[in-house]
């Protein structure tokens, strides 16, 4: 079994395929994500990059899994479409994410440019290669898809468990957490993509933000920005205190 292939079935034993083929390597695992060509990245060899404009596939669920992507800048959405017909977006992955790390014969799901946005694609045969000759990188990546199985966690528990606004003030905060401050955070996607990935209505999350905004815990900015006012309050909040 290659070390890619052990990375994958670790983490399937923890979550549903689906969520597990949408694990991220986000660049806290150590690997440099805004800087794709520089000499300390040992990815930036592999594959080849290509722009994707807003909306644009970048692979459909069912297509062969025969590589893995990067994100370089910009946001990508991960959805699958539930047997009734409804989408389910698992997730949005920023500069650094990698998907597609699942070892599968087929995706698991379908990945779509939230914006224009930068991909690297690296062929799955050069991915393993790599990470059989550079051992150190393998754990990294293994570390990596270790903390985000948690992320799949919390997921779970926040459409299962949380009200609307646990649910959208939960969802701020971890777009805050990897923005890494209090510095405004970026909302290209529209409400429905929020609604579809906390499994709630567009109307209902609509109001949310309104409540949020009367209440002086968000600030809604132009350009598709949100200021977070009261990060203990909205911890209280998403914590169901």
């Amino acid at each position: 079994m290659s070390t890619h292939a052990a990375i994958a079935a670790n983490a399937s034993r923890a979550v549903p395929g689906y969520l597990v083929s949408a694990i991220a390597m986000t660049p806290a695992a150590g690997l440099p994500a805004l800087q794709p060509r520089s000499a300390a990245d040992p990815l930036a060899a592999l594959g080849h990059a290509k722009v994707y404009d807003r909306d644009m596939t970048v692979f459909s669920e069912g297509d062969a899994a025969g590589s893995v992507f990067r994100v370089q800048s910009g946001m990508v959405r991960l959805h699958k479409m539930l047997p009734d017909g409804r989408r389910q977006i698992i997730g949005f992955l920023h500069a650094g994410d990698m998907m597609g790390l699942a070892f599968a014969a087929q995706y698991l799901y379908t990945a779509e440019a939230v914006t224009a946005t930068t991909i690297q694609r690296i062929p799955r045969l050069e991915l393993d290669a790599l990470l059989d000759a550079q051992p150190a990188l393998a754990r990294k990546l293994l570390s990596a898809t270790t903390s985000e199985l948690l992320a799949a966690q919390d997921q779970m528990v926040l459409l299962g468990r949380k009200t609307a606004a646990e649910k959208v003030a939960s969802f701020l905060l971890r777009l805050c957490d990897r923005k890494g401050g209090d510095r405004p955070i970026d909302l290209p996607m529209g409400r429905s993509d929020i609604a579809d990935h906390l499994g709630l209505t567009t109307e209902t999350v609509s109001r949310t933000f309104t409540k949020l905004k009367s209440a002086r815990l968000i600030r809604i900015l132009v350009g598709g920005k949100l200021e977070l006012l009261d990060h203990d309050a909205l911890a209280d909040l998403a914590g169901g205190f």
